[in-house]
């Protein structure tokens, strides 16, 4: 063998190691992505639809890839079994009670399957468990909203257009107050009202204020009233006995009714002296033939003071009482 073919063996072979070396890293590098070379476990979900989903596409675990869509498969009639193969290390922080759910790896990215909610109540999955499947809201899901609500905006535009319109033509209240010249200065009398309503308003809460502070001044009546105990005692103390004079003049007066209503009666002296006339004319009676009984007592008492036989008394008498 020449020289010549002797080199490029040699560089056959490096190239062939070269080339080795890559798809020995390759396969390593494929391995590793794909936990091929690690311990896993495998889910299954069944989905109506898939959106678009592939094999070798990733599954997420509270936004850690944890895994990937090893197999899609028909189940049933028309629906889809996924399954996933999951690093073994992440089996005991998924719930049998976990869903799963289709998503998107950004915007507009590949399709991604991710795994959410379970409770700690719930035991930690197993190898081929089978997972509830969450029903995302789809693309032609937010279309259709989408497309309902441009409709109502539209619908929105449409009467606020209308609305805007009618105020300009002076139709409805508020078109009148914009139109009606008459309307509009009845409404700025109104506002004129309502200031000066404030006005009144303010001036009386600063009148109040300053009621207030004389209340709280220090000396005043009010404040000796509010805050002196003594004098809130003396206070008492007089309402108690005001009370007392009240009840006494109520008492009062109740027996002067009384007695005002027994001089009305005949059933009493007083009474009869008021009320009786008969008895009014013989107390008349009474009172002349006293006074006639007195008149004739002093003629007789004159006469005998002139009486020879009781002149000598009287006399003495006179004696006494002028010595006295």
């Amino acid at each position: 063998m020449s020289r010549t073919e002797n080199k490029r063996s040699v560089i056959v072979g490096i190239f062939v190691l070269i080339a080795i070396g890559i798809l020995v890293a390759g396969i390593f590098t494929l391995g590793g992505q794909q936990n091929r070379f690690q311990k896993s476990i495998r889910l299954q979900a069944i989905f109506d639809d898939i959106e678009g989903l592939r094999k070798g596409n990733n599954v997420w675990f509270s936004g850690v890839k944890v895994g990937y869509v090893r197999e899609i498969s028909f189940y049933g009639d028309s629906q889809l079994e996924v399954t996933m193969q999951l690093e073994q290390d992440i089996q005991q922080y998924i719930r049998k009670d976990a869903k799963v759910k289709l998503s998107s790896d950004g915007l507009i990215g590949n399709k991604i399957l991710s795994i959410e909610g379970g409770s700690m109540e719930a035991p930690p999955v197993e190898d081929g468990d089978n997972l509830a499947v969450e029903v995302p809201l789809s693309t032609d899901d937010i279309m259709a909203s989408l497309q309902e609500n441009n409709q109502n905006l539209v619908s929105i535009t449409n009467n606020l257009k209308a609305l805007t319109t009618n105020m300009i033509n002076g139709e409805g209240t508020v078109g009148a107050l914009f139109q009606d010249n008459q309307m509009a200065e009845h409404f700025r009398v109104v506002m004129a009202n309502l200031e000066q309503v404030s006005n009144n308003t303010v001036r009386a809460s600063s009148a109040l204020t300053q009621f207030t502070n004389k209340l709280n001044t220090s000396g005043g009546l009010a404040n000796e009233l509010l805050t002196d105990t003594v004098v809130f005692s003396q206070l008492k103390t007089s309402a108690n006995q005001l009370q007392q004079i009240v009840s006494s003049a109520e008492t009062v007066t109740e027996n002067l009714s009384e007695a005002s209503n027994k001089m009305t009666t005949t059933d009493n002296g007083l009474g009869i002296i008021l009320n009786d006339e008969e008895f009014g004319s013989q107390l008349k009676n009474t009172m002349r033939n006293l006074e006639t009984s007195s008149e004739k007592l002093d003629e007789n008492m004159e006469a005998l003071q002139h009486n020879f036989l009781f002149r000598g008394y009287f006399r003495r008498q006179a004696r006494e009482e002028a010595r006295q």
